[in-house]
């Protein structure tokens, strides 16, 4: 009997877990205002996949731009960022946008909508949660890579997967 309680506890304890959100889920919550509609990664593939006209931004430097990016994504400057980086876009497009963990492109989200912008989701974790997901991101558009500027040390520790750059 005893034996059958403690199978039981560790198997409930095994469900509870999986029930709770992760420490990075936590963190996510603590840094977004939810202004910002969010799209998580599997249903952005899905508007991928089904080849839906959507406009993906990256609202990261420069910097973390050049080391990899999501395919097509365009890329906006955070510290930087004026109505005009945007003037091509029609204000009924569906935009999404993202940075490492989603904070900067919340703040970038909340502008386009500002503009006038209808269709503004925010990608939920970010690049992070995107290549820890198991999708690809490329350097240059072009080639895959495994690599993610994760901004310093502290923020490397979402990134799971991939090769983790801070320079």
């Amino acid at each position: 009997m005893k034996k059958i309680i403690n199978t039981l506890i560790v198997v409930f304890g095994a469900l509870n877990l999986q029930c709770q959100p992760t420490d990075f889920d936590e963190k996510l919550k603590s840094l977004y205002k939810g202004t910002v509609p969010l799209i998580h990664q599997d249903d952005l593939n899905q508007l991928i996949d089904n080849n839906k006209s959507i406009i993906i931004l990256d609202t990261r430097t420069s910097e973390e731009f050049k080391i990899s990016a999501i395919k097509e994504a365009k890329f906006i400057d955070y510290d930087n960022f004026k109505p005009t980086d945007v003037k091509s876009i029609d204000k009924t497009d569906t935009i999404v946008v993202y940075c490492s963990v989603g904070y900067r492109s919340e703040r970038i989200g909340e502008k386009l909508q500002k503009l006038g912008y209808k269709h503004v989701l925010n990608l939920y974790g970010g690049i992070f949660d995107w290549v820890n997901s198991g999708n690809f991101v490329y350097k240059n558009n072009s080639t895959i890579t495994d690599s993610v500027h994760t901004y310093n040390e502290n923020w490397g520790q979402w990134l799971i997967k991939g090769v983790k750059v801070y320079d």
